[in-house]
């Protein structure tokens, strides 16, 4: 079996607040392949954005440990850790977060600016493979909101990151445009090989996902196939 790409290792995150500890993450596990589209559910509150947080390197965890392709990141310096998340973490969020002066190709290119990245994927070839080709040279008031999020998964997947981390991103869209979005994520995961992680309250379109946990009050449920 091909080795896991992100590795979440028995980890925990506490907050304190107060006299209080708090739970966020608790002694959680999760192994991603490439190619795997792994969904997260869950209620507010249960821990999915800190995971995602941890996952990414944006936290450390008070416990366990986190790796990428088979680099642990308790054992990066601060220069090493952003170098490592901005070559192989792609992050998409509810809002696409554009840039409102950018042009739609622009909006590809900007990741590269920041930096050396080996074998980034050509702007224009990615905007052709999520459909908007015809329109990169438009801003993103003149595009559609599916159109948006479809360009801000295309941003954080042009520097061929390893893993991508993704945060409600039907949130702000009708049905259609939802299943459009997870669709283009499932493929881009798929035939790239990138392990997804993608938290989700929309369960309609679980069915493009590999596998579905539940997480609880900090506590990632076993995996259910889909």
């Amino acid at each position: 079996m091909t080795a896991p790409t992100l590795v979440l290792d028995q980890v925990s995150l506490y907050h304190g607040d107060g006299d209080e500890t708090i739970t966020a993450l608790d002694h959680v596990d999760l192994s991603v392949q490439p190619g795997e589209l792994v969904a997260i559910v869950g209620p507010s509150g249960a821990g999915k954005s800190s995971l995602l947080a941890v996952a990414g390197g944006l936290i450390q965890p008070s416990e366990g440990r986190v790796s990428i392709g088979g680099v642990e990141l308790a054992g990066l310096n601060a220069r090493r850790l952003t170098e490592l998340r901005r070559t192989s973490v792609g992050f998409v969020f509810q809002s696409a977060n554009l840039v409102p002066a950018l042009t739609a190709v622009d909006q590809l290119r900007l990741p590269l600016t920041f930096g050396a990245v080996e074998d980034p994927r050509d702007p224009l070839e990615l905007l052709g493979e999520i459909g908007l080709a015809a329109k990169a040279k438009r801003r993103p008031h003149q595009l559609s909101g599916g159109e948006r999020q479809r360009l801000g998964i295309a941003r954080a997947l042009v520097t061929r990151p390893k893993v991508l981390l993704v945060d409600e991103p039907t949130a702000a869209l009708d049905r259609q445009r939802s299943q459009d979005v997870v669709a283009l994520l499932a493929e881009e995961t798929r035939s790239h090989g990138v392990a997804t992680v993608m938290v989700t309250h929309d369960h309609d379109v679980l069915h493009h996902c590999t596998r579905v946990h539940e997480m609880i009050d900090g506590r990632l449920g076993a995996p259910a196939a889909v």
